[in-house]
């Protein structure tokens, strides 16, 4: 059988599996999910095993340090994979939620109830802890899944596939909700994307080229982000050690993630004072500084920033800055550069905070607070399958009931339309 014949298949029993999984109970999906966690736990000397091969290739491949890092399962891995199906499996099942009601002038009583998607198609790189945190979320709200994740982690990917399927096979809900494509061949990922007879949503997690080239071949609609380029604008009323230590901790406590702060915006009235105590910490944590010629005149011995540094997603210890005249040309700037990800103000003024709020168009906008903020469970969501800055269907950090819809309920007793 070729590949796309292959992939056919596996599109189809996604299919027909969804429709079981839509009729499922939370009580149900949360056993198998508690299962799951008992099992991933209990076989983890077999996981282990099969994650050294992906490791031992990737190391043969001359993959870098970090990325085989993110590869390696250890047992802390393993048991954090454990703990994140336990964390799924006491979230709200938003599925059947009744979100909205209300009575028409004919009696009619129409409402809004959430369902699953159907189907989804995620399209991943190196870590094979998303393939339990997709499967996860995607099973507790009611959609089957289809998994390919990163060539380097294969062996890993359909080891840990293989563990929840058994449990699925001993539950109600059919095995076929939770599937790997099972080869690497890049005619895996193309065959699927063209599957929108079957697969309702793709989505893609990794870097900019993989969601671009996921995007150019979909006939399925993708709910992706391309990239972060978070910004913090310190406004002239920012208690300024509150916001060095803020700046600090968005750009250097984990610089390599999509919600990291990559340009920070001073008003020129509190630039003198700020910017020294900001590159003193930064600095220390080991921060690369490119700066507009306003802030060269204020901080010394740093790169001078370009017009592509303020399009640019680091995610690594550098920081563009760029002095603004107030929040009229902040808000420009972050229009004109932004990804729509993440941008904070950091200001004592009422006026101006709400002012960022309501007139920056980002996903998540922060006021007095780091830009990492923007992520699933830091915001209370439980969990997240990834960050969304397209706007239809979803904007933001993406928890349970962002895969789900609505569909509208209608109570009557004897209506017709006239």
């Amino acid at each position: 059988m070729d590949i796309n014949n292959s992939i056919k298949q596996i599109a189809q029993k996604a299919q027909q599996a969804s429709r079981q999984l839509s009729r499922v109970s939370a009580a149900v999906k949360n056993e198998a999910l508690l299962k799951m966690a008992d099992e991933l736990l209990a076989k983890s000397n077999f996981l282990v095993k099969e994650n050294a091969k992906d490791v031992a290739a990737a190391k043969k491949a001359g993959l870098t340090a970090a990325m085989i890092d993110r590869l390696t399962l250890k047992k802390e891995t393993i048991d954090s994979m454990a703990r994140g199906l336990r964390e799924v499996a006491a979230l709200p099942d938003p599925v059947g939620k009744v979100t909205s009601m209300w009575r028409r002038p004919n009696g009619l009583l129409v409402g809004r109830m959430r369902i699953p998607l159907g189907v989804i198609g995620i399209i991943y790189e190196s870590r094979p802890n998303v393939t339990v945190d997709a499967s996860a979320l995607c099973l507790k709200a009611g959609n089957a899944v289809i998994l390919r994740g990163g060539s380097e982690a294969i062996n890993s990917n359909i080891a840990i596939a293989s563990i929840l399927r058994e449990v699925l096979s001993k539950s109600p809900i059919p095995a076929e909700a939770i599937q790997v494509i099972p080869f690497t061949d890049r005619e895996g990922v193309s065959a699927l994307l063209q599957m929108d007879e079957y697969v309702d949503l793709i989505i893609p997690r990794g870097g900019e080229e993989l969601i671009r080239a996921v995007v150019a071949q979909s006939k399925i609609p993708v709910i992706k982000h391309y990239k972060g380029v978070c910004h913090l604008f310190v406004d002239k009323d920012a208690d300024l050690e509150m916001a060095a230590d803020i700046c600090l901790n968005a750009k250097a406590q984990r610089p390599g993630v999509c919600n990291a702060l990559e340009t920070m915006l001073v008003h020129k009235d509190i630039a003198d004072k700020f910017l020294p105590l900001a590159a003193k910490k930064l600095r220390k944590a080991g921060v690369i500084i490119k700066g507009c010629e306003q802030t060269k005149k204020i901080i010394k011995r740093i790169e001078t920033a370009t017009e592509k540094d303020w399009y640019t997603e680091y995610l690594d210890l550098i920081l563009a800055v760029k002095v603004v005249d107030d929040i009229d040309a902040a808000i420009a700037h972050i229009e004109k550069y932004g990804s729509l990800h993440t941008e904070s103000i950091i200001t004592k003024d009422y006026a101006n905070a709400q002012r960022f709020l309501n007139e920056v168009n980002s996903s998540t906008v922060v006021v007095n607070a780091s830009t990492r903020f923007s992520d699933g469970f830091e915001l209370g969501l439980g969990a997240e399958i990834g960050i969304s800055t397209t706007k239809l269907h979803a904007f933001g950090p993406m928890g349970l009931e962002e895969l789900t819809t609505t569909k509208f309920i209608i109570y009557g007793n004897g209506q017709v339309r006239s």
